[in-house]
């Protein structure tokens, strides 16, 4: 297959690329950071144009790698949740509000409180809240704090949507990618959008992943390919995980950690997100708040590279003694939903060095999966027997281990960590017709590089480690509303 594919993943670190062949063999990759905007409390905002200084440098960079000729489509996908507001001529009239900020809480309970659990079920398929960062939440905050900029936006768009924007001139949307915003059958649900007025008008129209929103302009490196509509990074990165059958489960570890189960049975359970069907997938998901994020904290923190802190913590055996960490640090997602807890260690003794308090970091981060996984396994009503993991943070070894241990699951890891790329360019393989389906794309394109067993010496271990953690959330309930 002499063909080229290439995506590109707007996420919340950076912007990553790949350019695969027909094969799934990665000729080139491409990764370029942006900084993430924190002056208030609550603050997590970030400047599009550094979005798309990446996506220009990645098309620079592999237009000199192969031919242009041989690249048949490009996949996008990118941080959800994550808002842009763009007046008539395409231009952010402000920075991204990104799904880590929370300043909207306020505005969020408020409309939370007018939507019952029911509704929430009959729109969605379970009682998934609305919090902070759900696109209304931001569309109140905006309305209510920035009135101005609110009557000049024309579009609220994803980062995706607003880079295909600049690539193509054109504007359009995934129903997955509006999760929050669409019923079951993917489309708006005109009631909850009239909640904010104006709200209906500003948001783009819908289409599958595979469609093509245009194509690159002249005046750009690739002129000419296709641009398809792509899909948000939880759904990209499960094709990259290569998960697509009923019962297949993925772990996407990043700057959170994104799990997620395959299955067409749905039992209503709070704090799973359900999407809607789309091409007979159904994915039940629960995204945690900061997993490769509470490691990049601490690594700022002590002044040594998240590679250098894991190397050092190798040789050291997970005990009772070693200090539990929450990893609430920006609040916490699935499977709680809690805005106002924050992160912690606790039973810190003095024999607590850099190596101790890393590793409690990685368990914590682990902990917060499992209790993620437990809550899906109930939803999807699946155990799986194996879940693909893939991501950034997954690129540790020892990470990797300790996860499979704390789950009770073998863990299967892509060769292609960025997995969300990855499956950008999966879908760009369908929109362009080189595949059939998204099936077939994964089954083409996708490729394991190792198995982590967990070790069946740590079960009982690990199980109490778990009760000790939830204890800890439990706990700290009453002392975080303190705050």
């Amino acid at each position: 297959m002499d063909f080229c594919l290439i995506g590109i993943d707007v996420g919340t670190t950076a912007t990553k690329a790949t350019l695969i062949d027909g094969s799934g063999r990665q000729l080139a990759g491409f990764e370029h950071p942006h900084p993430t905007l924190r002056s208030v409390p609550g603050m997590a905002e970030q400047r599009p144009d550094d979005w798309l200084e990446g996506v220009f440098g990645a098309l620079g960079h592999f237009s000199g790698v192969v031919d242009p000729s041989r690249v048949i489509g490009i996949g996008l996908t990118s941080q959800v949740n994550s808002h842009v507001f763009v007046d008539a001529r395409g231009d952010a009239l402000r920075p991204a509000i990104t799904w880590q900020d929370t300043r909207a809480a306020e505005d969020a309970s408020l409309l939370d409180r007018q939507v019952s659990a029911e509704q929430k079920t009959v729109w969605f398929g379970g009682p998934v809240p609305i919090d902070a960062s759900h696109a209304l939440s931001r569309m109140a905050f905006v309305a209510r704090t920035e009135p101005q900029n609110w009557a000049a936006t024309r579009h609220v768009l994803l980062p995706k949507d607003f880079v295909a924007l600049k690539l193509t001139g054109e504007v359009a949307s995934d129903a997955i990618a509006a999760v929050g915003l669409v019923d079951t059958d993917g489309a708006y649900v005109k009631s909850l959008l009239a909640l904010v007025p104006g709200a209906a008008g500003k948001l783009p129209a819908l289409f599958p992943f595979q469609h093509i929103v245009g194509r690159i302009a002249s005046d750009r490196p690739f002129a000419g390919t296709p641009v398809m509509v792509g899909a948000m990074d939880a759904w990209a990165g499960m094709f990259g995980c290569g998960v697509v059958d009923d019962g297949d489960a993925m772990y996407q570890s990043g700057t959170s950690e994104i799990p997620g189960i395959v299955s067409d049975t749905v039992v209503p359970t709070p704090g799973v997100i359900l999407f809607p069907p789309y091409d007979g997938i159904r994915m039940h998901a629960a995204p945690t708040q900061s997993g490769g994020a509470s490691m990049t904290w601490l690594s700022n923190l002590l002044g040594r590279t998240p590679a250098e802190l894991i190397e050092r913590t190798a040789g050291v055996m997970p005990e009772m003694t070693t200090p539990i960490f929450l990893p609430h640090l920006a609040g916490e997602r699935a499977p709680v939903w809690d805005a106002g807890s924050r992160g912690v260690f606790a039973r810190v003794d003095a024999n607590a060095g850099p190596e101790q308090v890393t590793l409690a970091v990685m368990e914590g981060v682990a902990h917060s999966v499992r209790w993620a996984f437990e809550t899906l396994q109930n939803s999807a009503a699946v155990d799986p027997d194996i879940i693909n993991i893939s991501g950034g943070g997954a690129r540790s070894d020892l990470w990797c281990q300790i996860r499979a241990d704390v789950l009770g699951k073998p863990l299967r890891r892509t060769d292609i960590p960025a997995a969300a790329a990855l499956g950008a360019a999966i879908i760009a393989g369908v929109g362009s017709g080189a595949f059939a389906s998204l099936s077939a794309a994964v089954r083409n394109l996708v490729r394991f590089d190792r198995t982590f067993t967990p070790n069946l010496s740590r079960k009982a271990f690990y199980a109490e480690r778990f009760g000790h953690y939830r204890a800890l959330y439990e706990d700290l309930k009453a002392f975080n509303r303190r705050f």
